[in-house]
């Protein structure tokens, strides 16, 4: 590989990892800013972020993840097991483990012990809180796989169909399969246009910039006037969100900005099981000792410090004895680890 292309493929990464990185600060941002204004009974100027960003956030998560399995589709059925299936497997049943002994003191007061365990076994089979992503992404994989056979133009519209429908059976697991699917899919069968569209956006800087302010104008007037829950409009503004983020993504990345995002992009995994842990505890302080009163302030610190605490500690526990907080142990692989470093970059 020549020094331009190894350069090049650097940068691909770089702007991916930066839209990674904007769509996990958007989902720990709803979860901050809806888990203080739920507690304090009050809405802040966090909230119309947070709701500018719902038609998209998800959507954008699942395509990026979508495109980067389209380049390890093809590894063996063991390789594939291990690193598709059993990875994320492995950090599920850990953290859902530690998640659920946060609350349990909580839990048990409020609905008793037996409750609390019935919760704990339900979510295998139905994903608990916002751990369901890292739940979905082996089932995405598994799916896609499966389907390889089947021509791409049925399966896509099956899938765009299915998130139109807006199925709502109460189970996670169906639920956010017919919503996500589509995006996922999309960024499986669209990599190699998505990535050739990406590089040549720096030389397109001006009409790039026009389109993502026509997107945000249509994306919040589509929000405020109650239209992006429609079936179609959703399925329109997943696409059309999903490609903005990308573009900022190729943006930043050109000018080597916000350095923070792409340190985020680049350990989605830790961030994603660990943030509800510090967020919890920050809301509680805050709201408890009232030394802010403005809920808006509240919910952007609350989220601050649940994305740096878990960067924070995977920097700490990384080769020591608590580093299968965030990196898969030898035990539980099926496939030897060709290089020493977090889970981060599997995801």
């Amino acid at each position: 590989m020549s020094a331009a292309q190894s350069s090049e493929n650097k940068a691909r990464l770089a702007w991916v990892d930066y839209a990674r990185g904007l769509c996990i600060i958007l989902v720990v941002m709803m979860h901050s800013t809806l888990g203080v204004e739920a507690a304090a009974g009050a809405e802040g100027w966090l909230h119309y972020v947070v709701a500018f960003a719902k038609p998209f956030r998800i959507p954008a998560f699942f395509l990026i993840s979508g495109l980067l399995f389209a380049h390890v589709a093809d590894r063996d059925r063991r390789s594939f097991i291990d690193s598709k299936i059993l990875h994320f497997a492995y950090f599920y049943m850990l953290w859902l483990t530690i998640q659920f002994a946060f609350r349990a003191p909580a839990g048990i007061a409020s609905q008793g012990v037996a409750q609390q365990v019935h919760d704990y076994f339900l979510a295998f089979i139905d994903p608990f809180g916002p751990l369901w992503f890292i739940y979905m992404l082996p089932v995405f994989y598994v799916v896609t796989r499966l389907a390889r056979p089947l021509p791409a133009p049925v399966v896509f519209v099956a899938a765009a169909l299915l998130e139109m429908a807006h199925v709502q059976t109460g189970w996670t697991l169906i639920d956010e399969f017919c919503a996500r699917f589509v995006y996922f899919y999309s960024g499986t069968l669209f990599a190699t246009f998505i990535f050739a569209r990406g590089s040549a956006l720096p030389a397109r800087k001006g009409a790039t910039l026009a389109l993502l302010v026509l997107w945000a104008a249509t994306t919040a007037l589509a929000v405020a006037l109650g239209w992006s829950e429609w079936p179609g409009v959703s399925l329109a503004l997943g696409f059309m969100g999903a490609s903005g983020i990308l573009a900022i993504g190729v943006l930043l990345a050109d000018g080597s900005w916000l350095q923070a995002v792409l340190a985020i992009g680049r350990n989605t995994l830790p961030v994603y099981v660990a943030f509800t842990i510090p967020m919890a505890i920050t809301r509680t302080a805050l709201l408890k000792t009232g030394v802010i009163s403005d809920i808006g302030t509240v919910s952007l610190l609350v989220t601050i410090v649940a994305l740096i605490v878990p960067l924070m500690l995977a920097w700490l526990v990384r080769g020591t004895r608590f580093a299968f907080l965030f990196e898969r142990p030898d035990w539980c692989r099926l496939t030897p680890a060709f290089k020493a470093r977090t889970a981060v970059a599997n995801s």
